[in-house]
């Protein structure tokens, strides 16, 4: 019995590498931060996507199991208003990068599961559109931050 309960543990773990997605290739995180808000207030996570491939990398989601809800934001000024939106993908160019900053595009990262402090790491998944993913750690800096050191 213990036996078979061993060989069957053993077929669960293969079988979850095996079903875990794959990074995408050439692509890299920099810089990746959260700003760290009072609260339980929904925070923000900023980082620079760099995309060193040939082809055009699509960024279609993102999730962690520090927050219920990671989307995709973008904030922009418009007629002397500031709004934000969800957006549904983002395009990092080819031998390029994209920058998720204060101002523009962002994470929006809403309802942490537990409290968070500065000098926290949070996990983050990224997900693009041929199906890798990501996985990057975000450092929790304090709210009056304005990058990542």
């Amino acid at each position: 019995l213990l036996r078979a309960a061993a060989g069957a543990g053993l077929l669960a773990a293969a079988t979850a590498a095996i079903a875990a997605p794959p990074a995408p290739p050439d692509v890299r995180v920099e810089h990746a931060w959260i700003r760290w808000l009072p609260a339980n207030l929904p925070a923000a996570g900023y980082a620079t996507i760099v995309n060193d491939s040939d082809g055009v990398q699509r960024l279609t989601g993102a999730s962690s199991p520090d927050y219920e809800s990671v989307m995709l934001h973008r904030s922009r000024l418009a007629e002397g208003d500031s709004t934000m939106e969800m957006v549904d993908h983002l395009d990092i160019p080819a031998h390029g990068s994209v920058k998720l900053a204060p101002g523009g595009y962002h994470l929006m990262l809403s309802h942490a599961k537990h409290a968070l402090k500065p000098g926290d790491k949070v996990p983050m998944r990224l997900r693009f559109a041929d199906g890798s993913v990501l996985q990057v750690d975000f450092s929790v800096l304090p709210a009056n931050a304005a990058g990542h050191q």
